[in-house]
């Protein structure tokens, strides 16, 4: 019990200590891929401190729903990337540890994040916010969906059982979980606000997104939507990893040395998840905002063909 309680501690720093991390890493190989030098990696660390060292400037027509919306984002995005187990199935809260209630945290956070858009009284925070909302209409439907398809192969949602049950049944390879894992990435992509969905490092009026939302922060109110934004890239990424890479995490049981190998494991999906992002969003070129639909639709389809196509061979 001791064990599990300080490997629950330990992964709630840990995702905090990473997330600027990740987000480095990413800058750095994409400037690299283009064949220029590129910041540190280390320099998101540098600009959150910078920012919460500032202070907080805001419109005089705001309301409190401004002032706490980033600390509200930032609660429940972190709590949301701290319950996915990361290195090993047996966490004290893994009971909480629920796709269900992950997905809804995902969706007050999107919400709160929208109605400081509108708030401000700005164009671009309303044509962000309803772009946000647009997006999310079709994202969350195709996020269930992947949710769907693995509580019918498992038997439930619970992250820590579905990861357990993989690392020690031999489901083999299945279609229905290639196409889930498709899905997965692009409401990945959406969420994450990265390309051909939203370019994080462009504020064009035509392109922006999540920018808009949150263009008239500053200060620690920044700080803390920025953070926001690299625990909820390291949240996906790390559901991905449970969900269809979950070897090398310790199962109930394990010594310490199997803890420390599922900390080392995880690092390295970490460094791969982010290396292949930065490949992607090189080769690949920002589409149209209207397009971003159908491409998400294509998730949605993908998502339901997976839960037929598993609930069709189960029954067989």
């Amino acid at each position: 019990m001791i064990v599990e309680f300080m490997a629950q501690g330990f992964q709630i720093a840990l995702v905090l200590m990473v997330a600027p991390l990740v987000i480095g890493v990413v800058r750095k190989v994409k400037a690299r891929l283009l064949r220029r030098r590129g910041p540190p990696v280390l320099q998101p660390y540098r600009d959150l401190a910078k920012l919460l060292a500032k202070d907080a400037l805001m419109a005089e027509n705001t309301s409190w729903i401004y002032r706490t919306v980033p600390y509200i984002l930032f609660g429940v995005t972190w709590v949301a990337t701290a319950l996915i187990p990361t290195f090993t199935t047996s966490l004290t809260f893994g009971w909480a540890a629920d796709l269900v209630a992950i997905v809804a945290l995902l969706a007050t956070g999107r919400f709160f994040l929208a109605l400081a858009g509108m708030d401000v009284g700005t164009s671009f925070g309303g044509i962000g916010s309803s772009r946000e909302m647009m997006f999310a209409s079709l994202a969350e439907p195709a996020m269930l969906m992947v949710v769907f398809t693995v509580s019918i192969l498992v038997g439930t949602t619970q992250l820590s059982q579905i990861a357990q049950f993989l690392i020690i049944e031999h489901v083999g390879l299945r279609v229905s979980l290639g196409l889930a894992l498709m899905a997965l990435i692009i409401v990945a992509i959406a969420e994450n606000g990265r390309i051909p969905v939203d370019n994080p490092a462009t504020h064009l009026e035509l392109t922006m997104v999540h920018e808009a939302m949150v263009l008239e922060y500053s200060g620690r109110h920044l700080a803390m939507i920025e953070m926001a934004a690299a625990l909820k890239l390291v949240l996906f990424l790390s559901m991905v990893a449970s969900l269809f890479v979950p070897y090398g995490m310790a199962i109930p049981g394990g010594s310490v040395l199997d803890l420390g190998v599922g900390v080392a494991t995880y690092l390295g999906k970490l460094l791969v998840g982010a290396v292949l992002l930065a490949i992607g969003e090189t080769v690949v070129a920002k589409m149209r905002v209207f397009r971003v639909a159908e491409f998400l639709t294509i998730a949605l389809v993908l998502g339901i063909l997976a839960v037929v196509l598993l609930f069709v061979t189960i029954g067989i």
